[in-house]
C-alpha cells in the first residue's frame, strides 16, 4: 500500500530534502511507524515520549484533519496523500 507524504520544509532535513516520500500503514499509526523505520528519528520530531502527537503537529488525510477523524487511528488505503503541518504561532501588534 503506497501513500504520498507530504513533508514539512523543518524535516526535510530528515528525508534528503525530499518534499514528498511514500510510505505505508494501514492508519496513521501505522504509517507514523513506517517513517520512523525509513527515517530514523522522524517520529521523535512528530510525537511525544508516550507515542501521541504533539499539539504543534496537524495531520492531514486527503486534506482531512485527523482530529475529526479517528486521529491516529484514522485508516489509509492505497493514494492516499497525507500531509504533515507544524503549526505556526505568532503575530504582530
Amino acid at each position: 500500500m503506497a501513500i504520498t507524504v507530504r513533508i514539512p520544509t523543518p524535516l526535510q532535513k530528515l528525508t534528503g530534502d525530499k518534499p514528498e516520500i511514500a510510505a505505508v500503514g494501514g492508519t496513521v499509526q501505522e504509517l507514523l511507524a513506517d517513517l520512523e523505520r525509513q527515517y530514523p528519528g522522524f517520529k521523535d520530531r512528530l510525537c511525544d515520549p508516550q507515542g501521541r502527537l504533539r499539539r504543534f503537529v496537524n495531520i492531514y488525510v486527503n486534506e482531512e484533519d485527523i482530529r475529526f477523524l479517528k486521529a491516529e487511528a484514522t485508516p489509509l488505503k492505497d493514494g492516499d496523500e497525507v500531509s504533515i503541518i507544524p503549526a505556526i504561532a505568532g503575530g504582530a501588534e
